[in-house]
């Protein structure tokens, strides 16, 4: 499952979570978040990570904050704390390995 975050449920969804979080920030209109989309709910699904996705035109408070001005931009947090970052179209080989 792919839980929408806002930066009203950022702190909760993300930097508490229990498990390796997966953040991908997006937009709607941009073709290689498109591409890498089916990727990220694939490993949702599998349960490999919990997975997060940000829409950058309609969260850019959060953006702002991790420096995103490129998407998609793939973060993951370990223990609330940024523990890797990918940015642009990732295989799911080269996600799963940033986990």
């Amino acid at each position: 499952m792919e839980i929408i975050v806002t930066k009203d449920n950022f702190e909760q969804e993300v930097l508490q979570a229990d498990k390796t979080v997966l953040v991908d920030f997006f937009a709607t209109w941009c073709g290689p978040c498109k591409m890498v989309a089916p990727i990220v709910k694939q490993i949702a699904e599998e349960g490999k990570a919990k997975v997060c996705k940000i829409d950058v035109d309609e969260q850019p408070e959060l953006a702002n904050r991790f420096g995103i001005d490129s998407i998609p931009t793939l973060l993951v947090f370990k223990d609330g704390q940024l523990a890797n970052r990918a940015l642009g179209f990732r295989t799911k080989e080269q996600i799963e390995a940033m986990l």
